[in-house]
């Protein structure tokens, strides 16, 4: 009886999505994530950032925007629309995840997590609205929607494992110096949300208030922490390549470090263009780029085997290696 109320159950009855389409499905949530990252920063750039004056609504009486709020309201409503796109982007990987046979508990509850990530967002959003675009409250809406990207990334890594426990493939300090590497490119990000908040790109048209921090010093810590990430990077290709680490993860290090090299150009052509607008959008999509592909180095130092059922009870003193995933 239970089944037959079960929606999640009904589905897997009529079709059963592949591993490969809850992978495909976990992906979209990673690229929508950035989508909605760059979309915000473009409604920041344009000073459309009061262009739906209120919210939930746009204006106190229409929901949409008018003809009289020009591109402004057209840029900043698009945004909010595009949070419906992602919404459908995470609710898809739910509901994949959950017909899969064998049911991943663990895939659930990371669609689940960005799913209220989203809806937090939102609410974030509105109140960064509601505040005249405080640098503070925008800052942390930037922040949390990183923090969607972190789980959209773990989910997407996690849909192509199996669902056993992780077992590490490096030695243990080659782990921890890549998860220090995490750790400084997260302050990394967060040092250039304050660059951003203290800067000149307030995000509308009228007087903004901005974070009463001298914008270049700022600025230079956030450059002094990428020279830190970037020669951690480097030294850890070194590591791996000494210590005989999978190729998986020496692909993974040298994509990050592409990415973290192109970022690097990109944010020296905007100090020295005097923050064009376009280069600033550049900057803040290779942002994401760069959170991802640090994620993806230190996910792919460990992995994850199949669990085959009944391998528990095989008799015997010794047993099958469990079949593992590619990483």
């Amino acid at each position: 009886m239970l089944n037959s109320l079960n929606p999640f159950a009904a589905i897997a009855r009529r079709r059963q999505p592949s591993a490969a389409f809850v992978e495909r499905a976990a992906l979209a949530t990673v690229v929508m994530s950035v989508v909605i990252v760059v979309t915000g920063g473009a409604v920041r750039l344009t000073e459309s950032g009061l262009g739906c004056p209120t919210w939930p609504t746009c204006t106190a009486e229409s929901l949409t925007p008018t003809g009289q709020m020009g591109i402004h309201g057209a840029i900043e409503f698009g945004n909010r629309m595009l949070t419906y796109v992602l919404c459908a982007a995470v609710g898809l990987a739910i509901v994949a995840a959950r017909a899969r046979s064998p049911w991943r508990r663990d895939l659930t509850r990371l669609g689940w997590a960005q799913f209220w990530i989203v809806m937090s967002n939102a609410v974030v959003g509105g109140v960064t609205v509601l505040t005249g675009l405080n640098p503070y409250i925008v800052g942390s809406h930037f922040l949390i929607s990183s923090a969607l990207i972190t789980v959209a990334v773990l989910m997407w890594k996690r849909a192509g494992e199996g669902s056993g426990p992780a077992r590490p493939l490096v030695a243990k300090p080659v782990g921890q110096l890549t998860w220090g590497l995490v750790a400084a490119t997260g302050a990394l990000i967060v040092v250039g949300t304050v660059v951003t908040g203290a800067g000149p790109h307030a995000g509308d048209a009228k007087k903004v208030h901005r974070i009463p921090l001298d914008w270049e010093r700022v600025t230079q810590l956030h450059v002094d922490l990428v020279f830190l990430v970037l020669g951690v990077s480097l030294a850890l290709l070194f590591v791996l390549r000494a210590t005989g680490a999978p190729a998986a993860a020496r692909a993974r290090c040298r994509d990050l470090l592409v990415v973290l090299l192109a970022q690097g150009v990109v944010g020296f052509v905007q100090y020295f263009t005097h923050l064009p607008e376009l280069v600033v959008g550049a900057h803040m999509l290779g942002s994401g780029l760069v959170w991802i592909a640090v994620l993806r180095l230190a996910l792919a130092l460990r992995e994850r085997p199949v669990e085959e059922p009944g391998a528990a009870d095989i008799p015997g003193p010794v047993k099958d290696e469990p079949r593992l995933s590619a990483v």
